[in-house]
């Protein structure tokens, strides 16, 4: 597990989200997660509910079914699998800023319900869901073990439940640890970037069958070069957004640089980009009733 050299500060995570609100949807949208680029001729936003798309696949998302997205950002993609699926979605985050605007998306309805609470602490009765994804929001998690754990809490015997996280290499060299994979850690709010292996272990420990885990890297990886060059255009041409990242005062202000590192781990192969199914065992929530 690669961790940052200082424990991050209780609350620092919301803070990023919220101080970077303007600038993540400004320059990447809705979607607070990567695009997955099957043919390569995909936009943006084709590439990023293709993922989503994607992970509802691998959670065994079916008609009718109740679903929770853990750490739900904007609520785009539990509205894309509440339509697609006619699935009851609860969506959870911590970061004030994105509840605001998902619930200003559909004021007044139900469907998705969102919830601005802490996975960790989320109070969901237990097997109350027939399928849970979390889309790169385990990485920002604590105790992640106890992340699990919750999973397969709230899952009906059965569920699915989808993974997508940025992980580290297992046998990442010195300098990727140093320059890259610690530093994303750091500037990107992560308290620790498991490893495939750590991954495996941790959802076993919490009573999981790990079907499967699908590495998409090669598919995903072009998002970074996207945001890249879109935020180095806002820096030329808005000046809110220029003055943000040259303020002292902007707590956050070091992710440009970290946008950069990520797009190199990725390309050293530091870093991976996976997708995991698991499973708690039992009845299929398809069979229930």
């Amino acid at each position: 597990m690669i961790t940052p050299h200082r424990p991050l500060a209780p609350g620092v995570v919301a803070d990023h989200y919220q101080e970077l609100d303007r600038l993540y949807r400004e320059v990447w949208g809705e979607h607070v997660h990567h695009g997955l680029w099957r043919t390569g001729r995909e936009s943006p936003l084709e590439a990023v509910e293709q993922l989503t798309a994607f992970v509802a696949e691998q959670a065994g998302v079916t008609r009718g079914d109740r679903v929770c997205d853990i750490g739900s950002g904007y609520g785009a993609s539990a509205r894309l699998v509440a339509r697609t699926f006619d699935a009851q979605v609860t969506a959870l985050t911590i970061v004030p800023a994105q509840q605001a605007f998902a619930e200003a998306t559909n004021p007044g309805g139900t469907n998705p319900r969102y919830l601005l609470r802490d996975w960790l602490d989320n109070g969901l009765p237990a097997e109350s869901f027939d399928a849970a994804y979390a889309i790169e929001s385990t990485e920002h998690m604590l105790d992640k073990a106890r992340a699990f754990v919750e999973a397969f809490r709230v899952l009906r015997p059965g569920g699915r439940f989808a993974i997508c996280a940025w992980i580290a290499a297992e046998k990442a060299r010195p300098w990727e640890k140093r320059n890259l994979l610690e530093p994303i850690c750091r500037e990107g709010r992560l308290p620790g970037m498991g490893t495939e292996t750590d991954y495996r272990e941790l959802l076993t420990a919490a009573g999981f069958e790990v079907e499967a885990a699908t590495d998409v890297t090669r598919e995903v990886r072009g998002t970074w070069g996207i945001c890249l060059r879109r935020a180095a255009g806002r820096f030329f041409t808005d000046a809110a957004g220029r003055a943000f990242l040259l303020s002292a005062a902007s707590r956050n202000r070091i992710f440009l640089v970290t946008m950069a590192r990520i797009w190199l781990a990725y390309r050293t192969g530091a870093m991976r980009y996976l997708v995991f199914r698991a499973r708690r065992p039992g009845v299929t929530a398809s069979a229930r009733g």
